[in-house]
């Protein structure tokens, strides 16, 4: 009975624990979120289509692109390619992150991965190296998560034709800030620097040249390639930095 309690207590302040490093972002995405429910209407979507929209997706940056492509009179093939091409870091994101979830069973890294966006993939990678990754700490971080976002776009698609133009007010940048938090939480991790400036810079010639949404899977995907080519820095103390090879007689 005792290890029952000392179990249930150590997932509700895993819970708890990841609901605190939720607030932050929740506060940084709602705006973002309001502004999709508000720019949905306009593109020809009900109220609650919007809000569906959220509910089954949840992923804010290929929600824009749903609905701006969508809007081009293009075959249902071409909007889920669009929809695919930005949400393929999902891939990336889920590979990365179901290596570190051996204390999830079946049914919930399944249910995790439903959940899984930019902000949670960055607090499980970080939570995994400070205190281990647990269920109960990302389902603390991803349940509020979801929940606000999908009521701030029913906020926002009842509420947003009273904001006339809302770039005026400069909330087309939040997305960029957004990523770039994310990024920046990672500059201290090995080989950082050169795969993002490479990332980075094919990512704005892929813009350039080719258009969105492309430039944002394949720039993720020349940042692995990258990555993948560079020489993994060992530890001062790995055996193998030390290990004297025998001269062969």
């Amino acid at each position: 009975m005792s290890d029952h309690r000392a179990t249930k207590k150590v997932g509700s302040n895993e819970f708890v624990a990841g609901f605190k490093d939720s607030i932050p972002i929740i506060l940084a995405v709602s705006p973002f979120g309001a502004l999709f429910g508000a720019a949905a209407i306009p593109a020809g979507l009900t109220p609650y289509e919007a809000i569906f929209s959220s509910m089954v997706m949840f992923a804010g940056a290929s929600q824009f692109v749903f609905i701006e492509v969508n809007g081009l009179d293009v075959p249902a093939w071409s909007v889920l390619l669009a929809v695919f091409a930005v949400n393929f870091r999902m891939i990336l994101y889920s590979a990365s992150l179901g290596r570190k979830m051996a204390t999830f069973s079946t049914l919930q890294k399944y249910s995790s991965f439903l959940l899984l966006t930019d902000p949670a993939w960055a607090a499980s990678e970080a939570r995994h190296d400070s205190h281990g990754l647990r269920p109960a700490y990302f389902m603390g971080y991803a349940v509020p998560l979801y929940i606000i976002w999908v009521a701030v776009t029913a906020l926002g698609a009842v509420f947003g034709r009273l904001i006339d133009n809302p770039v005026d007010f400069g909330f087309d940048f939040l997305l960029p800030i957004y990523f770039l938090t994310i990024l920046m939480g990672f500059r201290k991790r090995p080989r950082w620097l050169p795969i993002v400036l490479v990332s980075g810079i094919a990512s704005a010639l892929i813009f350039k040249f080719i258009g969105p949404p492309w430039h944002i899977s394949l720039g993720a995907i020349i940042g692995v390639c990258v990555a993948a080519m560079l020489p993994i820095p060992m530890p001062p103390d790995s055996p193998v930095e030390h290990t004297v090879r025998e001269p062969v007689k």
